[in-house]
């Protein structure tokens, strides 16, 4: 038996949607359902026990001007971790994060790399840009440094034109994603516009952010392939703010963001009637700040996906996504403690009464 305390973790434990539990103990940082003989030095918590919540889109060590200090990063990170967001997929940061593994009291992280972006087509300080001669082996090198996931940029506004539009031709992202999958790694676009969709997917994507573009006519697409989407509602929110701040240079593009923003909900709600398979992400750490999980998770019910689908996009299921354990046997004991059954009202969320962070009680 370990000299390390042992945590007791009763009430109301929700494994999964449909696995719900009295207690289980926390030893030496991991999950057991059984009684360690012998503890001692016991510390009992009590409520309603989620997963360690998943925010499967946002950026540490980004903000609105490119890479940030570890400094500002581990601030980003503890937001998160304060919210009971506890497994991150970070979609794109050009910060090295690395050390971020090496604590034990931060959430856990699931990097795609820096994002690839076409020239002049994105967000300055945030990507490599490059064109599409170069998008195979930037895919290889990011595919390498990261854990497992590619993100590209996949429309953006092109000014020129004055509205979003397509970044890369349909030859170029086929072999791309074919060397990432080569290479063992998933890849994930950024979205906002419809043109782009149809190629992504029929050339293998994995993932598409924000997904705003969805139709009648891509939607069935999407679910015959099994391409999950991340609707980033929270982040949705702004296509009226920026619309307005664009208007006088790029009216065509500020008009087709209102008309995305306001077909949101449905857009959604219809890829989750079809069977898509939608996760929850805020994308923070751009121009949002961190710690919006649970405001995502509400919007999603918002829009019409019941309340235990929508905890599941930021539990059990997304933490099967993307491969890593919920409340398992011997996982490691990242869990979020609410007062109340977050099943009732997903609102609870906003409001953890204890984050618990590979077996030690943090906020």
């Amino acid at each position: 038996m370990s000299d390390r305390a042992v945590l007791h973790v009763k009430g109301r434990v929700l494994v999964g949607p449909d696995d719900v539990r009295d207690e289980l103990w926390v030893v030496d940082g991991r999950i057991s359902y059984d009684r360690p003989a012998g503890a001692r030095d016991v510390r009992t918590v009590e409520g309603w026990v989620l997963p360690g919540l998943v925010d499967a889109h946002c950026h540490v060590g980004l903000d609105a001007h490119g890479p940030v200090e570890p400094e500002t990063a581990e601030k980003q990170a503890l937001t998160d971790r304060d919210a009971g967001a506890l497994l991150l997929r970070d979609a794109g940061s050009p910060s090295d994060t690395r050390w971020i593994d090496d604590r034990d009291d931060l959430p856990k992280i699931i990097r795609a790399g820096r994002h690839i972006a076409r020239t002049r087509r994105y967000i300055r300080n945030y990507a490599w840009e490059i064109e599409p001669d170069d998008l195979v082996a930037y895919v290889a090198q990011e595919a390498r440094r990261g854990d497992g996931w590619v993100k590209l940029v996949g429309d953006w506004i092109d000014r020129d034109l004055g509205d979003l539009s397509a970044c890369w031709p349909r030859e170029a992202v086929e072999a791309a994603i074919a060397e990432a999958h080569r290479l063992g790694a998933r890849v994930t676009a950024h979205c906002f516009a419809e043109d782009s969709l149809r190629d992504l997917v029929e050339a293998g994507i994995d993932c598409i952010e924000h997904a705003t573009g969805l139709t009648e006519d891509t939607i069935p697409l999407f679910a015959e392939r099994g391409v999950a989407i991340v609707p980033t509602l929270v982040n949705i929110a702004t296509f009226p703010q920026l619309a307005a701040g664009g208007e006088s240079r790029f009216p065509r593009w500020s008009d087709h963001m209102r008309r995305l923003h306001e077909r949101r909900y449905d857009t959604v709600r219809a890829a989750y009637d079809a069977g898509i398979p939608v996760f929850v992400g805020t994308d923070a750490g751009g121009s949002l700040p961190h710690g919006l999980v649970g405001a995502e998770v509400a919007e999603l019910v918002t829009a019409g996906i019941p309340p235990i689908e929508a905890l599941s996009a930021t539990t059990w299921g997304a933490r099967a996504w993307l491969g890593r354990p919920g409340l398992d046997e011997g996982a490691p004991a990242d869990l979020v403690v609410y007062d109340s059954d977050p099943r009732a009202d997903v609102r609870v969320l906003a409001a953890p009464r204890r984050v618990v962070v590979n077996g030690t009680p943090v906020s």
